[in-house]
């Protein structure tokens, strides 16, 4: 990539993968525009991801104005633009002021997801109305996102696409949703925007754009922790990765030369992250 300070826009900035992808970003010399729904410290909160939860939301950390002030401590300009994932007109907005501002989008990661009820649900209990808001969020304004920035990249001749997908999009859950598994309304829309990856590959890599999906597999969130299910999985044998795992393996995608080697695929961030060395001290040594 060449030319003046490149910028990179990042969806679900606000905490967990995001966060740490727009601050690594920062890190390696790149501009900012990031999104999310929460602009201030303290106005987070978790919601439950299944109909058939009474939990009520939760607070959590993280905030469009935390991940400023650790870009801008780097050096870095950053937009914060609050988005709405759900809401078509907000994420139009979003794509306007990123290049009416910054002139420019060279990376752009989708990370955001809708979260909410739905997500988590078996096909028995699902509403059709929360099987769409998965559809619309994972899959439909995602690429909506992508159909706006990708002009500006063609005409350049660079760019650099990185969608945060999910090891549900192509693995058989080993138990349902609520049991161990995944519910098929999250599954099936990370399955369609992985196709997303797929199509760019095949319609721009010859025009200089490169697009990857991420698998990052089960993940430390800020909502884990509010919730107490990071002891949870802990206790019953599970390893979750913190979410600078994801976030440096989708800067690394977004910014190095050697990146190339994984155009178009689906690449697994913990065993790229291993393999690069890209966290101190990830993986942590087998007890």
């Amino acid at each position: 990539m060449t030319g003046s300070t490149r910028v990179a826009l990042v969806t679900g900035a606000s905490r967990g993968i995001g966060r740490c992808a727009a601050v690594a970003l920062a890190r390696r010399g790149l501009d900012l525009v990031i999104t999310a729904r929460t602009v201030h410290e303290g106005e987070g909160r978790s919601h439950p991801s299944s109909v058939l939860s009474a939990a009520e939301p939760m607070p959590i950390a993280g905030s469009l104005e935390s991940t400023a002030a650790e870009a801008e401590a780097l050096g870095r300009r950053c937009l914060r633009v609050p988005m709405d994932l759900m809401d078509r007109a907000s994420v139009v907005h979003v794509a306007e002021e990123a290049l009416a501002r910054m002139g420019r989008v060279d990376v752009l990661v989708n990370n955001a997801i809708y979260q909410g009820p739905g997500t988590m649900d078996r096909i028995l209990d699902l509403p059709l109305d929360l099987a769409e808001r998965c559809l619309v969020g994972d899959y439909l304004h995602p690429l909506l996102l992508t159909q706006l920035l990708l002009p500006q990249m063609l005409e350049r001749e660079e760019g650099r696409l990185v969608n945060m997908l999910s090891e549900a999009a192509f693995t058989t859950p080993p138990a349902p949703a609520g049991a161990g598994g995944w519910g098929v309304a999250y599954a099936a829309a990370k399955a369609a925007f992985h196709r997303v990856t797929d199509m760019c590959h095949v319609e721009f890599f010859s025009s200089g754009v490169w697009a990857f999906s991420i698998a990052p597999g089960l993940t430390l969130t800020e909502s884990m922790r509010a919730s107490g299910m990071d002891q949870v999985l802990v206790g019953a044998g599970h390893r979750p990765a913190p979410p600078e795992v994801a976030g440096e393996v989708a800067a690394w995608l977004g910014t190095d030369p050697d990146a190339v080697r994984y155009a178009g695929q689906m690449v697994s961030s913990r065993a790229l992250c291993k393999e690069l060395g890209l966290v101190e001290g990830w993986p942590p040594p087998r007890a």
